[in-house]
Formats: C-alpha cells, sequence, structure tokens
C-alpha cells in the first residue's frame, strides 16, 4: 500500500469512527473541544504509524486506545496545575478502562449512550441555530470546517468562529455530557430534529447561491437522522423526521432538468424517483404513543397530495 493509498484509507476510517470517538472521549474529559483535539491527535498518530506498520485489523480500536492514553496524559497534566481531587478520579477510571485485556472492545464502550450525549450537546439550546448546525455537522457529520462553509456558501472563517465559540459557550456553559429526563429531553430532541431538518431543507431547497439542490447535504442530514432514530428508536418524531426525508430525498434525481432547472412536481419523471427510499419508510411509528384521529388524517392528507 502506498503512502497516498494508505492516507485515504485513513480518511474513510476517521470520518466513520470520529463521532463515537468525540463521543467516547468528551465522556472521559468532559469538555467536547479537547475530546475533538485528542481525536485529531489520535488521527496524527495514525497518519505517521499506519502507512509503515499498516491499517490494524480494528482501526476504530486502535484509534480509541490512542486517543484515550492521550487523554490520561491530558488529565494527569490538569491534575498538576489543578490539583482537583475529581481529576485524580477521573484518571482512576480512564486507568481502569486502558487496563482492560480486550482493545477491540474499547470503541464499543456506551458507544450508543455516548453519540446520543453527544449530539444532545451539540445542539444544545444554549447555542445559537447557525452555531448547532456547524457543530453537529463538524463533531457527528465529520466534515471539516472547509466542506460547511462550502456547503452552505459562507466564509470559511465565519463557520471555524461558529465552531469555535461554540465550543467556549458549553465549556463556559458546564453542559453537562448526559442524557436529560422527561420534559427537559423532548425539548432537546425536538432542537436536534430541528437542526437535522434545517440541514436536509438547505441541501434539498437551497437557499442561496445557484445550485437548486446540494445533494450532499441531504444525505449528511439523512444520515444523522439514521443515527438519531437508532440512539432513540422509542422516539416517533425521530423515526417520523428519517420517513419525511427519505419520502422527499427519493425525488431528488427528477426535481431538476440536466441543465439544472426546477421540475415542478406534476412534471416529475416517476421512474427516476428512488423506490429503495420510497419503500424504506416506516409505516408505523414507535409503540408507545397513539395517534389522534387529527394526526391520522392530516398523515392521510399529505399523502394524498404527495403522490398526486
Amino acid at each position: 500500500m502506498t503512502i497516498l493509498q494508505a492516507h485515504k484509507a485513513i480518511d474513510a476510517v476517521f470520518r466513520i469512527e470520529s463521532a463515537r470517538l468525540i463521543a467516547g472521549l468528551t465522556r472521559m474529559v468532559r469538555d467536547v473541544g479537547v475530546a475533538e483535539q485528542l481525536a485529531q491527535d489520535a488521527l496524527v498518530a495514525a497518519l505517521e504509524q499506519w502507512p509503515e506498520a499498516g491499517i490494524p485489523d480494528n482501526p476504530g480500536a486502535w484509534l480509541m486506545a490512542t486517543a484515550k492514553h492521550r487523554a490520561l496524559d491530558e488529565l494527569r497534566r490538569r491534575k498538576l496545575l489543578e490539583r482537583k481531587h475529581e481529576e485524580l478520579g477521573h484518571e482512576l477510571e480512564v486507568r481502569r478502562e486502558l487496563a482492560e485485556p480486550d482493545v477491540e472492545a474499547a470503541i464499543d464502550d456506551d458507544v450508543g449512550d455516548d453519540l446520543l450525549r453527544l449530539v444532545l450537546i451539540a445542539c444544545h439550546p444554549v447555542l445559537s441555530t447557525e452555531a448547532r448546525v456547524a457543530l453537529t455537522l463538524r463533531l457527528l457529520g465529520g466534515l471539516t470546517t472547509e466542506e460547511i462553509a462550502r456547503a452552505f456558501l459562507v466564509p470559511e472563517p465565519t463557520v471555524a468562529q461558529r465552531i469555535v465559540r461554540a465550543k467556549r459557550t458549553l465549556a463556559e456553559e458546564q453542559v453537562p455530557f448526559e442524557v436529560p429526563r422527561g420534559a427537559e429531553l423532548e425539548a432537546r430532541l425536538a432542537s436536534v430534529l430541528e437542526v437535522i431538518y434545517l440541514i436536509f431543507n438547505e441541501g434539498y431547497a437551497a437557499t442561496a447561491g445557484d445550485d437548486w439542490m446540494r445533494p450532499g447535504l441531504c444525505e449528511d442530514a439523512l444520515r444523522l437522522g439514521r443515527i438519531l432514530a437508532e440512539l432513540a428508536p422509542n422516539e416517533p418524531e425521530a423515526h417520523g423526521l428519517v420517513a419525511l426525508m427519505e419520502l422527499q430525498a427519493s425525488r431528488a434525481a427528477a426535481r431538476t432538468s440536466p441543465n439544472g432547472d426546477p421540475i415542478v412536481l406534476f412534471e416529475q419523471n416517476r421512474a427516476r424517483w428512488d423506490r429503495l427510499l420510497i419503500q424504506r419508510r416506516r409505516p408505523t411509528t414507535p409503540t408507545g404513543r397513539a395517534s389522534s384521529p387529527s394526526t391520522t388524517r392530516s398523515r392521510r392528507s399529505r399523502r394524498r397530495r404527495w403522490w398526486s
């Protein structure tokens, strides 16, 4: 494997694993900004070692183990500087995790809960809508600052400032890395759903630029929505949002002409609709919440309009 091939492989692995890495590290160091930096340090280590040593059998576990070692160093530095007893407790916790003989299991420790916590903290109401969108795409979507700026047609320094300010705000407000309960959880999930749909809408009907659609943003939103639906399987709103996005995305190929002009629904070539995405939609929501008659009528009305 050449160095170029190794770097491409590492980039692909990191895009897949970065969200889980950052989520697990945030649980340990309690700071999303520090967690992202530790994940980047692990990426640098991979770029230095993998081209010569080869890609590990479980690259995600290798990255997590490397990042945890660096997290332990970070906690040690904090202990020396701040002399806080709670930092000693974090260090002991990290030591126990590093002492586990099965390093391949390291990437899976509490990964579901950690990812859900990361989703909720990235979309915390204390942040502005623009900051939530940028931070979500950065931490969970794996997009670089340049890619986010290009997707939304804004200057790269603007996106960078939004992300930096968002991390600083989360640290200053001491937002806990936890999953809230009850009414607070519903409100926080609503914030997450809003961010995901904003990302999808910007891809489905761009508000700036010459292109009618930006498919990349639709794909990012769909991926984030599916992650949320998997992490919160009993939340019907999450499944409903994924179904809505999949139905809308199924018509993407038929919405524009070869020269990029928009095509209204009644003039679209239905043979170009993505039947796989249409079939993926969930016919029912998760059990636990009954649908009211008005909700059922609304769904039927929307379905008739969609197929018309």
